[in-house]
């Protein structure tokens, strides 16, 4: 099928929007720093069978496959970290604001042009977003401003993590930048644990059965997105229109698991946005 790769985005955003909710779950059971080194490992580990000639890789993307895992790194500790205080609901559409990242970085590192349509579409996403935020409803907290900053950053991070995917499938195989992108994974939390002196506690494999389906879910998401990103039909702006549809399965997980309030506002929110993300991108 011709656009394979379309199916392949779309598997990845409805995950993602399960992952969110699971990663919520698993964080009620177990620390943060527990569920991001089991989640990493187990999902390194799935990845290792699948995968052939992980040494056939140009030598210089080592370094490279590095600094997207160390950008990773930082985007995950950001995003638990906001993801364990803020609403689920509230949580999905703030990361719908990678658009407006991908955009930027477009821009200044890819010189592409800004139109009118773009423009609007960008403030549409951006209006979005602050009427989420600035909505005092039941589950609203005045410290959650943190929160929210650091779940911005996340997206930032990933949108840098995006646009580096798109460019390096253009010369190692998606199994490969699975592998080495997940094992770098797993030893930046390694180091950061023995340099912190965190705690850990291993029975968090038998008693949190979150993290299992957490890293096998990521692990077949993120082989579909690299497989998307490797065919050449594929379009950086498409596929994070595609991606958004994450933020719906999220506001529902939100609603149906977490009880969540003010779910009509939110979805009105992330239709305000999806229609701005559509002027960017169409």
């Amino acid at each position: 099928m011709a656009q394979y790769w379309v199916l392949m985005v779309l598997f990845y955003g409805v995950s993602k929007g399960l992952r969110d909710g699971m990663k919520k779950l698993a964080l009620q059971k177990n620390s943060l720093m527990e569920v991001l080194l089991f989640h990493s490992a187990l999902a390194f580990l799935f990845t290792v069978p699948t995968v052939e000639n992980v040494f056939a890789i140009p030598p210089v993307f080592y370094l490279l496959i590095f600094a997207k895992s160390f950008i990773i790194f930082l985007a995950w500790m950001f995003s638990f970290r906001s993801l364990s205080k803020l609403p689920l609901s509230s949580f999905g559409i703030l990361e719908m604001s990678s658009v407006v990242f991908s955009t930027m970085l477009g821009v200044f590192l890819l010189g592409e042009k800004l139109y009118i349509r773009n423009i609007a579409g960008l403030l549409l996403v951006l209006s979005g977003i602050f009427l989420v935020n600035v909505h005092r409803g039941e589950d609203a907290n005045k410290g959650d401003i943190k929160y929210i900053w650091l779940a911005l950053a996340s997206c930032l991070l990933n949108a840098t993590s995006g646009t580096m995917d798109k460019i390096y499938t253009n010369y190692v195989t998606a199994g490969q930048l699975q592998f080495w992108y997940m094992f770098f994974m797993v030893m930046l939390y390694i180091i950061y644990i023995v340099a912190t002196r965190t705690k850990i506690s291993f029975s968090a494999l038998k008693s949190n059965q979150w993290i299992w389906l957490l890293s096998i879910l990521f692990v077949l998401a993120d082989r579909a997105l690299f497989v998307a990103n490797s065919s050449p039909d594929s379009s950086v702006t498409v596929m994070t229109l595609i991606k958004q549809s994450c933020v719906l399965v999220a506001i529902l997980f939100g609603k149906f698991v977490f009880n969540e309030k003010n779910i009509l506002y939110k979805l009105f929110c992330s239709l305000l946005i999806i229609t701005g993300i559509l002027c960017v991108t169409l």
